[in-house]
């Protein structure tokens, strides 16, 4: 998939790439970055905006998939939408270049106007879509996978063999902490967390130039 080039020409001095398995705790490591004062874009949020009703993503989606990927409410279904990629790589990269040029417009747009020290970009599924040319550092979060799975199956009620599944459709934890210029070990308690978010952040302060 070709990249699709930003048009914004203001970006912030460090754009720092969030990533890691599922149930591996990104959402509370960004949760902490945002309350030291990092400008947090989600990547799953964009997602989710560029195929709301009315959006030219969604109709592109609708004219792909048919009436089947839409609910009642004309909200797109993300159920069903699910069942039809998971086990066709050609639909999934059909989704994907529908919704991949609108989302890293809307990132663009979205660094366009941080104002914050920093900005911090989360992509759950980094390595999948090769996205690393939006960013100047990449951190990882990383568990053990025993963890992630127990994790996932108290969170979402799943069972042991879905999870399993959810587990090994994802990049290997390997080839994440390849791509990795920092890593965060979330498999202590909150009080380590937020030590080595803070360590962090004032790191990440430093190297856009604004020491803290």
């Amino acid at each position: 998939m070709e990249a699709t080039q930003p048009t914004q020409n203001h970006r912030p001095n460090l754009v720092v790439g969030l990533t890691g398995g599922i149930a591996s705790g990104k959402t509370a490591v960004s949760r902490r970055f945002e309350a030291q004062g990092a400008a947090v874009i989600d990547t799953d949020v964009l997602a989710r905006a560029v195929v709301e009703p009315g959006t030219d993503g969604l109709k592109a989606v609708r004219e792909r998939f048919g009436d089947a990927v839409i609910d009642t409410d004309g909200q797109l279904d993300r159920g069903a939408l699910r069942a039809r990629i998971f086990a066709d790589p050609d639909a999934r990269r059909d989704l994907e270049a529908i919704t991949h040029p609108r989302i890293r417009r809307a990132v663009a747009r979205a660094l366009a106007a941080v104002q914050a020290p920093y900005a911090m970009l989360v992509v759950p599924l980094l390595v999948e879509a090769g996205w690393t040319d939006l960013m100047d550092r990449v951190l990882v979060v990383d568990a053990p996978p025993a963890q992630q799975r127990e994790r996932l199956m108290a969170r979402d009620d799943t069972s042991r063999a879905e999870a399993e599944r959810i587990l090994a459709s994802q990049a290997s934890r390997d080839a994440r902490l390849a791509i990795a210029d920092d890593v965060i070990q979330n498999d202590a308690d909150p009080a380590a967390l937020d030590t080595r978010v803070a360590t962090l952040h004032a790191q990440y302060c430093r190297q856009a130039g604004n020491a803290v």
